[in-house]
């Protein structure tokens, strides 16, 4: 029955449901053969069916019976003159694989979909032979509880599960299949611990647990795996030290334990890694320096050593790290110079050293690094001028990616050459103005259109002059942040023609006049933050873009998946930009997408707030104080219902409160003081838990908070407990949290951040609180 198997490996193409019937008198031994292999299977109901298949209505192999001739049952094709069968094509048969195959060695079902088979059927499923060498079920979707026979069948050299992220399972204690080489249980949610037992593996060249939800101590036993050449256990819940008996594994050539909570020292034991190619143990929270014997690695071509607690200086001796492509040792304490041998990797095409404590001007030995493509010194001690070598260099590397924010660097900005697309030069000490080719740095006066540019941060800088109207060629942009210099413009209406354009601050400059637009049909279409904070604007605020932000007019619901920043970036270069939050200035980083604000505070407008701004539902945060506005408080504002903090104060404001701002429920800060609104407070829901200093500054409001009544000595404040009984809405949900929103959750994030490592999806998925 080998052949059997063989074709039905590789017939399993894109479903087409039909077969192919030739005039031809079936083989009576092929016949035999094929009913054999159909009682091997077992049937699934049609709904079980995958899109692809749901117009099928029956099971192919309904019409292979006995006595008719198998060259017209479904699925089967055989050769004219012959009779015996050629192809077999069971895509869409309903099967739900071999529940009685006693001689099977091999099973490769890889990417076939499964999802639809139920937990309980799943022993059905495995009703496997002990003869079974090789399991292959990647990416087909099985889930509930992987029988753990599996991994102790007799024959079992090969198992590969990757890509089930909803099969669980664990690992037997005892009686392995000895002869395993290969187990990839990559993306799946097995869990529990790594058993002492996995060193009778003595013949494992490949174990692949990565992105699964293990923890605790990684046992000693497996250092004695002699001929692993991958060991892969990133992003797990392991913990303790890495242990120096880790140099017994000489034929290693990947080794990934990133995203862990490793412990302790990194064990200096790679003088005889010889064949090592890969490592990553970032995300943990190692420490001490760095071991000399990493840097002797003749094959290494990916160190990522980024997001621990290293120490000391880099190793400045010459190393051998000739095929080294990406060196990643950001976020760490290091300090010191950045050693020459850093500057002389020939094949080096990111470099990151940022968030360190390190100290040098440019050096001039970047120039050798001819293959570099992204460049991260930012959050160091690098001061001085940009030099002219540097420039010039630049336009020889053809860069992707430059961070060079967060240190002390003076003088000119950088030119910057087309193809681009990633420059931060942020909370430096810049001075002078944008170069009008920041969006060209190819023949000045002749821009050309076809930059790469998606973020551009020039924060917290002493820039001056006005913004170049060449920005407007930045076709794919998605991040301006000229916020904290000293730009004195109008506003860049020329700016809404950017049609990838999410992030736009502006705050703390010296912009000045109305905000009109240039009468496109649709400005701005996908901006999500727009900050013009602390700046000289004037007149009505401007509707005719506040009716056009699309981008804001959509709840997203995964807003959990931005975070607070406290100084160091995590996860791989996300844009980050800065807003008054709260009252308070705060970094966002994963903003694209996620977040949504408009702060138009400390400006001078004057005029209404626009109905139009209550179709703006995705919207987080609404700033308009200390500006020059009058009329009263539109009841539109009530249809924000993802709001979470609201500041109309010192403007001139009058009327009521609107009762129907009570149905924020997510509003956790509210500032209307400083106005002449008058009546009374409206009670119930979040409007129950803002104090007195939401209020003051307007004689004419009476009621809860304030001492002031409303005429009715005996009034009394709500009950939060009543309010709470009758909207399903209490004090001690908003005490844990849910009446602040998302935002409240954040800043839980930000004090676990201060303590801890960013959690990754993996651990996530595993439970962690």
């Amino acid at each position: 029955m080998s052949w059997f198997l063989f074709l039905l490996l590789l017939h399993f193409p894109p479903c087409t449901c039909s077969s192919v019937v030739l005039p031809a008198v079936c083989n009576h031994e092929d016949s035999s053969n094929l009913l054999q292999f159909k009682n091997s299977f077992a049937v699934m109901n049609s709904y079980w069916l995958t899109p692809y298949c749901s117009s099928y209505s029956k099971s192919k192999t309904t019409s292979w019976k006995n006595g008719t001739d198998c060259c017209h049952w479904d699925g089967v094709t055989c050769d004219t003159m012959s009779g015996h069968v050629i192809d077999l094509n069971l895509s869409c048969a309903m099967l739900m694989l071999i529940v009685n195959a006693t001689n099977l060695k091999e099973l490769v079902l890889d990417e076939i979909d499964m999802s639809a088979i139920r937990e309980g059927s799943l022993s059905l499923l495995m009703n496997l032979s002990t003869s079974l060498v090789s399991l292959n079920l990647q990416e087909t979707g099985l889930h509930g509880q992987f029988p753990i026979s599996i991994l102790r069948l007799p024959n079992l050299q090969e198992l590969r599960l990757s890509g089930n992220s909803e099969l669980r399972g664990q690992l037997p204690k005892s009686n392995w299949s000895a002869p395993l080489t290969v187990m990839d249980l990559f993306y799946t949610a097995f869990l529990g611990e790594i058993p002492d037992s996995i060193g009778q593996l003595k013949y494992l060249n490949q174990i692949w647990l990565s992105d699964c939800c293990f923890d605790g101590l990684v046992p000693l036993s497996l250092w004695n795996l002699t001929q692993l050449t991958t060991l892969a256990f990133a992003r797990n819940k392991l913990h303790g030290e890495i242990s120096s008996l880790l140099s017994n594994l000489k034929h290693l050539i990947s080794l990934d334990l990133q995203g862990n909570n490793f412990s302790g020292h990194i064990p200096d034991v790679f003088a005889n890694f010889t064949k090592l190619d890969f490592l990553a143990l970032s995300y943990n929270n190692l420490g001490g320096q760095l071991p000399p014997s990493l840097f002797q690695l003749t094959q290494l071509s990916h160190l990522d050593l980024s997001f621990n607690y290293l120490e000391g200086s880099i190793p400045s001796q010459t190393t051998k790290l000739s095929e080294l492509i990406v060196l990643r040792l950001d976020n760490n304490l290091l300090n010191g110079k950045i050693p020459q041998w850093c500057y002389s990797l020939p094949l080096l095409k990111e470099f990151s050293l940022s968030n360190n404590q390190l100290i040098a001007k440019l050096p001039r030995f970047l120039e050798r690094l001819q293959s570099l493509k992204a460049l991260d010194l930012s959050n160091n001690q690098i001061d001085g001028g940009v030099p002219k070598w540097f420039n010039n260099l630049l336009y020889k590397w053809n860069m992707d990616f430059i961070d060079l924010s967060f240190n002390k660097l003076r003088e000119d900005l950088p030119n910057l050459p087309d193809g681009i697309s990633y420059f931060s030069a942020s909370n430096n000490n810049f001075t002078g103005e944008i170069s009008p080719t920041i969006c060209n740095a190819s023949i000045p006066g002749n821009f050309s259109k076809g930059n790469a540019f998606e973020t551009i941060k020039l924060n917290g800088n002493q820039l001056e002059g006005p913004v170049p109207q060449s920005l407007a060629h930045c076709t794919k942009l998605e991040v301006l942040d000229l916020g904290d210099n000293n730009i004195e413009d109008v506003f860049p209406s020329w700016l809404e023609t950017l049609e990838e354009l999410q992030v736009l601050s502006l705050r703390d400059n010296k912009f000045h006049g109305t905000i009109t637009g240039l009468s496109i049909k649709h400005p701005f279409p996908k901006l999500r933050i727009f900050d013009v904070s602390n700046n000289s604007f004037s007149g009505p605020l401007p509707m005719q873009y506040l009716k056009e932000f699309q981008g804001m007019m959509t709840v997203n619901d995964s807003a959990q998946e931005y975070m607070i920043t406290n100084g160091r970036t995590y996860g791989s270069y996300n844009d980050s930009v800065v807003v008054i939050m709260k009252g308070e200035l705060i970094e966002m980083s994963r903003i694209l997408t996620l977040f949504t604000t408009i702060d138009l505070s400390n400006n001078m407008f004057e005029g209404e707030i626009p109905h139009v701004i209550g179709e703006l539902s995705s919207l987080k945060g609404l700033n308009l104080s200390h500006n020059e506005i009058s009329g009263n408080i539109p009841q539109t504002l009530g249809n924000l219902t993802s709001l979470e903090w609201l500041d109309l104060s010192w403007n001139q404001l009058k009327g009521e409160i609107p009762m129907i701002l009570t149905n924020l429920n997510f509003l956790s800060v509210l500032n209307l003081s400083e106005n002449q609104l008058q009546g009374l407070i409206p009670t119930g829901k979040q409007f129950n838990t803002f104090q007195n200093d939401s209020y003051i500054g307007n004689p004419m409001l009476c009621g809860f908070p304030l001492s002031k009544s409303c005429g009715n000595d005996d009034e009394e404040p709500p009950s939060v407990s009543d309010q709470g009984e009758e909207s399903g809405f209490g004090w001690k949900a908003v005490a844990m949290g849910y009446g602040c929103g998302v935002v409240f959750g954040m800043i839980l994030g930000r004090l676990f951040i201060k303590t801890a490592k960013p959690l990754w999806l993996a651990r996530l998925l595993c439970g962690y609180t």
